[in-house]
């Protein structure tokens, strides 16, 4: 275990990304967007991440955010703790949603599983909001994990600035190239699909994403 009688905290690691983000889906047909993340990790043991998306989805503007705190307090375990807000809204709509996902995650270099909770608020027009509580999962497997190149695959109900009902997960593909020691570019392509809950799956849309991430 880590030494949790020291009170004091020192940034381990930073970084900051900035990504496009293109969609095609059945819903708004075309969304655009640019987000901007960012991230510090202390003592090696908490890491904290939030960002901001904005762009357009359809005629309606699209802005998103997120903040996690997550901890990982085992030296010889991969197991990680995290609480994430998410907040979804379409400004012209009056539509608004927050989630609140506390999750538990077990990973290593090749695979990784995580297994939560969305509990989500969505309100319309300054209606009272309605509650949901969702079962959020998460799955990956990376092919090639080197320090120069990761090729991997994602399969699950939720992202960072996105919280997904059950039965509308997305599987994706990524890859991040390594430039040096502070520079990666970062590619991902996700398919999406819905209706899985009712026994009748359709193809929702798909997802390009591209940036850069910078650490040091």
């Amino acid at each position: 275990m880590h030494n949790v009688h020291s009170f004091e905290l020192s940034i381990t690691d930073k970084a900051a990304e900035a990504y496009l983000h293109g969609e095609f889906n059945r819903g708004s047909v075309h969304e655009g967007n640019l987000s901007i993340i960012g991230e510090l990790e202390l003592n090696s043991l908490f890491l904290v991440r939030g960002g901001l998306s904005f762009g357009r989805a359809g005629e309606a503007t699209d802005l998103r955010a997120f903040t996690t705190v997550g901890a990982s307090p085992f030296d010889n375990i991969p197991l990680k703790f995290s609480l994430s807000w998410i907040y979804n809204g379409y400004i012209e709509f009056e539509a608004h949603s927050h989630s609140i996902l506390p999750v538990i995650s077990y990973g290593t270099d090749i695979a990784g599983v995580s297994l939560g909770l969305n509990l989500r608020f969505t309100s319309f027009f300054n209606e009272p909001a309605q509650f949901e509580s969702i079962l959020a999962f998460l799955l990956y497997f990376n092919f090639i994990n080197s320090e120069i190149l990761r090729v991997g695959v994602n399969f699950g109900t939720y992202d960072e600035l996105k919280a997904r009902n059950l039965g509308a997960f997305a599987l994706g593909f990524d890859v991040a190239v390594r430039i040096n020691e502070n520079w990666q570019i970062i590619n991902k392509v996700t398919v999406m699909q819905s209706g899985a809950e009712g026994l009748s799956a359709n193809f929702y849309g798909f997802i390009w994403k591209g940036g850069v991430r910078f650490s040091w």
